[in-house]
């Protein structure tokens, strides 16, 4: 049998004649670019997630982008946040001339901990940027707590937790920006990259909007330095209708997980901690194991997906060698990247593949 660790096929044929139709109202419309279905889309999620605004543009990358930029991060500010996360978090701070500061994880969550914010706070630190690592949001109560404190702008990387919760609270709508991707392999996924930035704030959603336009309001006049990152119609028109059914994917992908966790009970594997008051939404079921590389392999053998999130933290990444971290300057990070995988949990896995993902993992331990 072979299990993939992600059939985004299985989903889209499921809701191609809804999406054909959705495609093709907007081919026949020929409005591409920041048409009524975008605006459409935009007002939808605000209203999923509970926020007054949510401005789409052309990735998650972008949204962190616009996000830090709009905040006014700029060059030789710091900004607080974990290594252990995809690269477009640090990528972002990065290319606006400004630092990254790294906090280790907590290690059963693999989320940022904010025990350690404070003590990386400066009189440069501009902004906090928790990640909420594989749709399990950070502990947002201490995170704003430090951030109000000391004056600082919290972004929220949510690119893997769209409907996530934390407390009564979703993901992206508590710091003062929130960053979505609806790359295809989320579990809100288009046909190709799109991204999305949500917020409480009127004035800084305004200037967002200019930002992603090259800066220019009204068209052709600037008063700022903005950049091309719109959400075009077509990514729209498709996650439209996707939106209808994330809630169920999400119950889904919660019921995989709680079956991997009743089942996996009692092995030598760490499965997923879930923080009370937390809504884990499982975009990637991760478990961790000292034998990771060879459990990889043999999954692999077995024609079973998996991946690692993520095999080298971001402090130690060679284009960040300036910074002068070092091995050993993040415990935590460092030995969730030696030992966790990600496994397949999407909404159509069923009970036949899950269990074949079981007995084969469980051959392993045995072995």
């Amino acid at each position: 049998m072979k299990v993939p660790l992600l059939d985004i096929k299985e989903q889209n044929a499921a809701l191609k004649h809804q999406i054909d139709e959705a495609i093709g109202e907007v081919v026949s419309s020929c409005q591409f670019i920041m048409g009524p279905i975008v605006k459409e889309f935009e007002d939808r999620v605000a209203a999923y997630l509970g926020c007054k605004h949510a401005v789409g543009c052309a990735s998650g990358t972008d949204a962190i982008l616009l996000s830090l930029h709009a905040l006014g991060v700029t060059h030789g500010d710091e900004v607080v946040t974990t290594p252990f996360t995809f690269f477009a978090t640090v990528g972002s701070i990065w290319r606006l001339g400004a630092r990254p500061v790294f906090v280790d994880i907590d290690r059963k969550t693999y989320n940022i901990d904010p025990a350690g914010i404070e003590a990386a706070i400066t009189e440069k630190t501009k902004a906090i940027i928790p990640v909420h690592l594989y749709g399990q949001c950070a502990e947002m109560d201490p995170i704003m707590d430090v951030a109000r404190r000391h004056g600082l702008a919290v972004i929220e990387d949510a690119a893997q937790s769209m409907s996530a919760k934390y407390k009564d609270a979703a993901a992206g709508t508590i710091g003062d920006t929130g960053c979505l991707s609806f790359f295809p392999s989320k579990n809100l996924g288009g046909f190709g990259d799109g991204g999305m930035v949500v917020t409480n704030d009127d004035a800084l959603a305004e200037k967002i909007r200019i930002l992603r336009v090259h800066g220019s309001k009204p068209k052709y006049f600037h008063a700022l330095v903005g950049m091309n990152s719109r959400l075009d119609s077509l990514q729209a028109a498709v996650l439209n209708v996707k939106l209808d059914h994330l809630d169920d994917w999400s119950a889904k992908r919660r019921e995989n997980a709680a079956r991997y966790d009743s089942l996996l009970n009692g092995t030598d594997l760490v499965t997923p901690h879930v923080m009370p008051g937390c809504f884990h939404i499982y975009n990637q079921y991760v478990i961790r194991t000292s034998r990771r590389d060879d459990l990889q392999a043999h999954l692999k053998s077995h024609e079973i997906g998996t991946a690692l999130y993520y095999p080298l933290p971001l402090h130690l990444q060679e284009c960040f060698r300036e910074l002068g971290c070092k091995e050993g300057d993040l415990p935590e990070s460092e030995s969730a990247s030696k030992e966790v995988i990600a496994i397949p949990v999407f909404p159509e896995l069923g009970n036949e593949r899950q269990d074949y993902v079981i007995e084969t993992i469980n051959g392993f331990l045995a072995s």
